[in-house]
């Protein structure tokens, strides 16, 4: 296991489900959340995820989910998947909340950005809600832009939370590898 300060990534397994399913709802729903600054507990209530959605990308063809472990165990995780020959989808990207702000989501993005390369990707996509401009400067920082497309939020479909607000879209971020 790695120490404390750097992290060491691995592919997550079936077994890793219940894990990576706790440590992405602590870090986006639900009162824990806000002891970090990814918390969307102010726009959405309920589930962020669950072990079904998590298995599917775990077992999906081209595509992985990452885990980040340092000495305490799991501290984040991503998923990433090749969408087309030259582009990488980076998603589901969890730190805990008592762990944000030392150094992991660097980390988590220079992975994702190795893992592109060695897939022969130029760029990677995400989206993130419109709403979180504070999350979507921090991907500015880290060479990400908007593209000015949007996908709109999955109103009526509880899977991804129930909203507390009516307004709610993705923008599409893209970032070269």
């Amino acid at each position: 296991m790695a120490s404390a300060s750097s992290p060491a990534f691995r592919i997550a397994r079936a077994c890793d489900v219940p894990a990576v399913v706790a440590l992405v709802e602590s870090a986006y729903r639900g009162e824990s959340s806000r002891a970090g600054w990814t918390t969307e507990a102010d726009l959405l209530e309920g589930c962020r995820t669950d072990a079904a959605h998590v298995t599917e990308l775990i077992e999906r063809p081209a595509s992985v989910v990452v885990l980040l472990e340092n000495g305490r165990g799991l501290v984040g995780c991503f998923h990433f998947e090749r969408r087309d020959p030259s582009t990488a989808y980076f998603g589901m990207f969890a730190v805990a909340p008592t762990e944000q702000g030392a150094g992991l989501g660097r980390a988590a993005l220079f992975e994702a950005r190795r893992l592109a390369t060695g897939w022969g990707c130029r760029t990677i996509d995400m989206t993130v809600l419109r709403q979180r401009d504070d999350l979507i400067a921090w991907y500015e920082r880290h060479g990400f832009r908007a593209t000015g497309a949007t996908v709109p939020f999955p109103y009526g479909d509880d899977s991804f939370g129930r909203p507390r607000r009516d307004d709610l879209e993705f923008v599409v971020l893209s970032g070269p590898v």
